[in-house]
Parts: structure tokens; sequence; C-alpha cells
């Protein structure tokens, strides 16, 4: 089974070829009148809410993808598909707050009971709830590894855990991961990072010697995992090959199904524990995780994004009961086994667990999952048209409802320390490439349409054929401004 369409090695023959090509970017005239008529004069509550919060939060944002070129706007109403500015500029939202929002955003129907729930405990009570109960039973029925589930405050906080679940439960030491994949920024894993072979390099502010057991394997190479597993036989040992399913940054560098299949025989092999970050894919690209699509179980599953509906609390580490184990607590733990260290005064509360609850079920007896991708699927294929008909080396690709509209190919790059002669060049050019993302992005926003970063788009079930077909008319417009640079 290939999830990728229209393939994974159609894709990866495609952005080959797009980041040996020159970069082709938004007209820097029209990006300029952008930038006036757009953003300075239709956007100036926005350009002046940005000016205060520079003075009192660190960068003017909280959050990595509210910072778009060349000013983030600020946005008071989500609803659905559509999402509107503090100045009253309506958008269509390809970004659905980073993937969570398979329903669309906001939903009512979620809202109200979300509202019952607070009115009753409130939003946090440090004790046992019965949407805990419930959300886990959910995701126990729903997906194919799961027996129990711990809930925590995010992706992040639950990949870091499941390193600890993975060393007590193997005796092993390492954590080996794909390059160029995100799982959280706990000091441990804050390695190999967007760029595979980037190791250390964005790393700031973590000591060299947290990486001693951890190292990363380039993308969809069964040959380079397997080299790293014989390597650390020698030093203690893998306890864990953390994967994103469809591949490092939501699939931006997609990988094949048999390279799924060959990991989890390499776990095996190896006796590590094979870990899926599915934060993004699972109840996106199915309410059972993309390990359904795939046939493949792996031992240990990290939730996020959708597992709280995008509500506050999105975390959780999902597993069979002889693993989950070590996570146990209360006063019936079982202390002949040793428990990995893991807290969360906010995890777990009726708040996220039963905005979770709500949204799975609802994901689930409504076909969302299949809704969306329907709808991915429109848009990529009508992004290609474009592309196409316009000659332009752009590269249009989807996993259902993950979209990729890759502009410049800055995550296909990778650095080979083994020719540290080639590595000035790959700074050098992503750099370069990362800027035009940035203005392909504010491009499409000022054209009422709201990506991540301005080369992935998330669709959801709001999402019509009609809406789709207009954002399609908006990317039209936009790339007739595209010039080689």
């Amino acid at each position: 089974m290939d999830i990728n369409r229209p393939g994974t090695q159609q894709i990866t023959k495609e952005l080959d070829d797009l980041i040996k090509r020159p970069i082709h970017s938004i007209d820097p005239d029209v990006l300029a009148r952008y930038e006036s008529e757009y953003f300075d004069a239709q956007c100036t509550r926005s350009k002046e809410l940005f000016h205060d919060a520079q003075e009192v939060i660190p960068g003017g944002v909280q959050h990595n993808l509210a910072f778009n070129h060349p000013f983030p706007l600020t946005f008071t109403r989500a609803e659905g598909a559509k999402l509107y500015d503090a100045d009253g500029n309506e958008y269509l939202d390809f970004l659905q707050a980073g993937g969570p929002t398979v329903l669309g955003s906001n939903p009512p129907e979620i809202r109200e009971k979300i509202e019952e729930v607070l009115d009753n405990s409130g939003p946090s009570t440090g004790l046992l709830h019965e949407f805990e109960v419930k959300i886990s039973r959910l995701v126990a029925d729903l997906v194919p590894s799961v027996e129990q589930l711990r809930m925590f405050n995010s992706g992040s906080e639950a990949c870091s855990v499941a390193a600890r679940i993975a060393r007590l439960a193997t005796g092993h030491k390492h954590i080996l991961k794909m390059g160029g994949a995100y799982h959280g920024w706990s000091d441990q894993l804050a390695y190999g990072i967007r760029i595979p072979g980037s190791k250390f390099t964005q790393a700031k502010g973590i000591p060299l010697t947290t990486f001693t057991f951890t190292d990363e394997f380039f993308p969809g190479s069964l040959e380079s995992l397997e080299k790293k597993l014989k390597a650390k036989r020698l030093t203690g040992g893998t306890a864990a090959i953390f994967i994103e399913p469809v591949g490092p940054e939501s699939g931006t560098r997609p990988i094949s199904h048999e390279f799924i299949l060959g990991a989890r025989e390499l776990a095996d092999k190896y006796g590590a524990l094979l870990i899926f970050d599915e934060v993004v894919t699972a109840f996106r690209l199915s309410e059972h995780g993309v390990q359904y699509l795939y046939g493949v179980t792996p031992d240990l599953t990290i939730f996020g994004k959708v597992i709280a509906g995008g509500y506050p609390g999105a975390g959780g580490i999902g597993g069979p009961k002889k693993y989950m184990q070590y996570l146990s607590a209360g006063i019936h733990a079982d202390s002949k086994v040793k428990k990995a260290l893991a807290g969360g005064t906010m995890a777990g509360t009726p708040l996220s667990a039963a905005a979770g609850y709500y949204t799975l079920k609802a994901i689930a007896e409504t076909g969302a999952c299949q809704k969306a991708s329907d709808m991915g699927d429109r848009l990529t294929d009508g992004l290609r048209e474009i592309i196409q008909r316009r000659r332009l080396p752009f590269v249009a690709f989807n996993q259902g409802s993950i979209c990729h509209l890759e502009t410049v190919g800055t995550m296909h790059f990778s650095i080979d320390w083994s020719k540290p002669w080639t590595i000035p060049h790959v700074i050098k050019e992503t750099g370069k490439r990362k800027t035009e993302m940035e203005h392909m992005g504010a491009a499409y926003m000022a054209e009422g349409i709201v990506t991540l970063a301005g080369s992935r788009l998330y669709t959801s079930a709001a999402y019509t054929p009609d809406l789709i077909d207009d954002a399609l008319r908006r990317f039209d417009k936009i790339f007739d401004s595209v010039v080689t640079l």
C-alpha cells in the first residue's frame, strides 16, 4: 500500500529535481505590493497588536506557527474551514491549528458538550474523572495496538516519556530517530530536526553530551537503520526506534510501506521498541491510525493534536499492558516493576479528556477522516494541474488530508558529514529557500489562504468541493506572479 499520492517514488523524483532547479518564487515587485496594499493597508489592527506583543512576548508570538512574513496576523474567530482576523478579513484555513481540527475549527456540537463538562467539574480537579476512562477506552477500541492510554500535555511530553519506557522495557540505552523528523523539543530528542544529518546543530542550549545515546538514520533507508542498530549493540543496544510513519515532518519527505515493514522486522531483530509518532496522523488519516492502514503494529504509539480535539492538554502514549505497566501509578502500582518518571498536573483534565472523547467519537461516527482525505485529494490534484499547466517546478502531493506544496524543497536537502565540503552549500541553499517559503506564504495569506509555513496544508471534514475549488483559483492567481529568481 502507498498512501503517498501520486506515489513515493514519483514524489521523491520530483523533489530531487526541484532542489536542483533555480529558485522560483513570488515576483519581488508583487510581494512588495502585497506588503503595502494588503498587510499595511488592510491589516492595521494586526500590525498594531504585533507591535504591542513584541514588548511583552519574546519574538512577538507564543507559537512558532504564528509567525508569518511580514508580520503575524491576529485571528479572532475560527469556524469550520474559515478564519477571521482582527481587521475582519476572511481566510480559508489550511493550517487547521497545525493539524488537530479534523472536524473543522470550533464545531458547535463539540463545544456544547465541553461547556456541559465545564459547568459541572470545571477545567481541572487533579482527581480522577469519568472522561479519562471514556477516552482511554475509546482509543483502545479504535487503535489496534493500544490496550491502555496515558494522557499528557503535549506530544513532546509523550515522546520524552516513551523513550524512558523503552529503556526500562528493553534494558537498552540508545534511541534512534529518523533524520529530519520532529518528536518534540525535549533535550534527548532535539536531534536531527528538519534536515536529515543536521544532528545537534539546531539544539541550542542543550549540552552535546545529552546526545550520547541519541542518533539519527537516513529517512526511508533500511540500510542506514540497520547500520546504526548494529553499531549500537556494542555500546548498550537500541531501546527504541522513533518513526513518523508517513515520513519526517508529517510526510514532507515521504517514505514507503516497505520501509515501515522492514523497520518492524529490524526492531524485533535487535530488541528495540518500534515507536510510531502519530501525533499528526492518528485520527486524521484514519480513526485507527496509519498503523491500521499499513497493517503494522508498533510497540508504542504517540498521540497529540487530535487526541484533545484542538483543546489544551493534547498528548498521550498508548500501547499494550506489558509496556504501559512502566507508567502505572497510584496505590496499587506494582512495586516490582520500575516506573518511568512522568507527571503533568494539567494532563488528562476533564477539559482535555472530554474534548478528546467527543471529538474522536464524532470523527469515527461521521467518517470525517475520509471526508477530509477526499478534500485533500481534490486540492492536490488541482494544484498538480495548475503546476503542470504553468510549467513550474513545484511539487504537490498528499497523504490523505495532509497536503504538501513544495515550491523550494527546503527540507529535501540533507547534510552529509562524510563530505564536509558540501555542507556550506546546503546551509546557503536552505537559508535562501526558507526565505522564499516565507514570501510564498505571505502571498497565500494576502490572497486569503492560511498555510503552515507556506508549504503544508491540512484539509478537514468542514471543507467542500466548492471551497477547495475557490482555493485553487486563488493559488492559480498567485502562481501567475511566480518568477525565476
